[in-house]
């Protein structure tokens, strides 16, 4: 009797201590994104055609030229699983999947090789760790479509994935997958055994598709809780946006980061429209759950894109300043869809900037000042001085009936007073972007802005 009580009272203490651990693990995981996660991401370049040489050669550059930097992710994206996709759309004609005997999605090898003999992304995994770097990868939410056609076995259950799906709530844009049914037996083993999968290769960071909108709220949490399961610190990215706001504070309590808008691509309209995106979402962001502005279509991008040619991003110098300017004042992640190998000196000049980046990494009680039709400013502190890091922005379209103009017609004074910033007395002013200390302000900071341009500025007590 005391000998079976004793067995009792181990197992209830191992189970109430595998319990705090796993409650524990769920309560950090934001933690694992202290801040912003930056990273490069194959989806602007390679749409779902990336090759492992190419991630290779892009986690090589990373390594050698960016991780100094901050940059630490390399994220395949979407259908590393089809043998034969395609550029500009999708191969659902006649798709050539690799899935394994529990109905898990395995990487093609005829684009992955080292994938071979089921060692699945474990090898390139392994290179790039080797590298300093993290690995991600691209899922789509739901269970295999071919995989309830067969009937194929959950691990670890005695139910089939034909007992777990419905075909209500499929993507509308991507027919591989079906809804997982929260409740039915086997449907949390399902996603566990994705995860247990993905541990076991070595994965970082998980971007899971046509999750955020309509925004699934039990497949969110299922994928949660199989990502905590595994003891292993998995970055959770719920994909596409605009993600509901009513799920703001659903997502930021089980996400570290989910999309504000829906493909960002480089024009110009898309990235106006951030302005009150990321208006509307400041008040979800928190330290480990970012809201998200989607990748950065910088540099070559579209090389065998879902969307466009062969081409370098269409946005204008300035535009490029816009864009990282207001991703960084607002703590985006960065995720840079650009080709790094092929990577021009000035796009490389932008993601390394270091005095930029520390406003990423490093400020606090981000803030709009003021919007309107022409102009916007953004402000934050840095928490360890009290300086204050000030951003504004030139919206205003050029004038293209007089293609000529110069500065000061084609820019626009742009003033922010210390009342505004909170503050008063004699003020230095740095430019982040270019290094140069512009002087002493009192009582108010003016500078011209040129159009679809921004500057972002350091302010500190003189």
């Amino acid at each position: 009797m005391i000998r079976t009580i004793t067995k009792i009272s181990i197992g209830f203490c191992c189970l109430f201590t595998i319990a705090f651990a796993q409650a524990k693990k769920a309560k950090d995981f934001h933690q694992w994104a202290a801040t912003p996660p930056m990273g490069w991401n194959s989806w602007d370049c390679y749409g779902p055609t990336v090759t492992e040489a190419e991630v290779r050669a892009n986690a090589d550059y990373m390594s050698k030229y960016l991780a100094s930097a901050g940059w630490e992710y390399i994220v395949v994206d979407i259908r590393w699983y089809v043998a034969n996709d395609k550029a500009h759309g999708y191969n659902e004609k006649d798709p050539v999947f690799n899935i394994d005997d529990y109905g898990r999605f395995l990487p093609a090898v005829e684009r992955f090789p080292s994938a071979a003999g089921g060692k699945g992304f474990g090898p390139l995994a392994q290179y790039i760790h080797q590298k300093g770097l993290k690995f991600g990868i691209h899922m789509m939410r739901g269970v295999p479509v071919v995989a309830v056609k067969r009937h194929l076995p959950v691990l670890n259950t005695n139910v089939t994935a034909a007992e777990i799906y419905s075909d209500q709530g499929q993507c509308p844009w991507l027919k591989d997958m079906y809804t997982v049914v929260a409740g039915k037996q086997g449907a949390q083993a399902y996603y566990n055994s994705l995860f247990q999968l993905y541990a076991s290769w070595g994965v970082d960071f998980v971007k899971v598709d046509d999750l955020s909108r309509p925004y699934h709220t039990e497949e969110v949490e299922m994928i949660r809780k199989a990502i905590d399961r595994t003891g292993r610190r998995i970055l959770l990215s719920t994909s596409p946006g605009e993600t509901p706001l009513a799920n703001a504070p659903h997502v930021q309590a089980n996400a570290n980061m989910w999309r504000t808008v829906d493909d960002f691509w480089d024009n110009w309209k898309h990235l106006k429209d951030h302005f009150e995106v990321f208006r509307r979402w400041n008040p979800y962001r928190q330290t480990g759950a970012w809201p998200d502005g989607d990748m950065l279509p910088l540099g070559h991008i579209g090389i065998r894109a879902e969307r466009g040619d062969d081409r370098t991003t269409k946005f204008t110098p300035d535009e490029q300043y816009t864009l990282l300017t207001l991703w960084t004042i607002f703590r985006s992640p960065l995720m840079f869809g650009g080709d790094l190998p092929t990577t021009d000196a000035f796009t490389l000049s932008l993601i390394t900037n270091k005095r930029v980046l520390q406003v990423l990494t490093k400020s606090a009680h981000n803030r709009e000042l003021f919007h309107t039709d022409k102009t916007v400013a953004w402000t934050a502190d840095d928490p360890e001085t009290g300086d204050k890091y000030l951003a504004l922005f030139n919206i205003a379209d050029p004038d293209k009936t007089n293609p000529s103009e110069t500065m000061p017609a084609d820019s626009a004074k742009i003033s922010v007073t210390w009342d505004q910033l909170g503050i008063k007395g004699h003020y230095s002013v740095r430019d982040l972007w270019s290094g140069k200390n512009l002087g002493i302000a009192t009582n108010e900071f003016s500078v011209y802005i040129k159009k679809h341009g921004a500057g972002l500025f350091k302010i500190k007590k003189a």
